[in-house]
């Protein structure tokens, strides 16, 4: 599990990369999972559900970038 540090490095990493005005949206979809993951109650259904949620809200030139690091962090956690 990615601990508070982790989660903060990923949340910055993306907000960086997400379209002008959808970084609300963007935090709260990060956090949200966050918290399921502090919970032990993140699963495959909210990877699923997570990825294509975020993967609207990047910039276009930035979602080769993020899909590689979101697939190294699912393999990291056993997804």
């Amino acid at each position: 599990m990615m601990d508070q540090q982790g989660q903060e490095k990923f949340l910055q990493f993306i907000l960086e990369r997400v379209q002008e005005g959808k970084e609300e949206e963007a935090r709260a979809i990060l956090l949200e999972n966050f918290k399921k993951q502090d919970e032990g109650t993140f699963s495959q259904q909210d990877i699923q559900e997570f990825v294509p949620k975020m993967l609207l809200l990047l910039k276009p030139e930035k979602l080769q970038e993020v899909q590689l690091i979101a697939q190294q962090f699912a393999s990291k956690f056993g997804y």
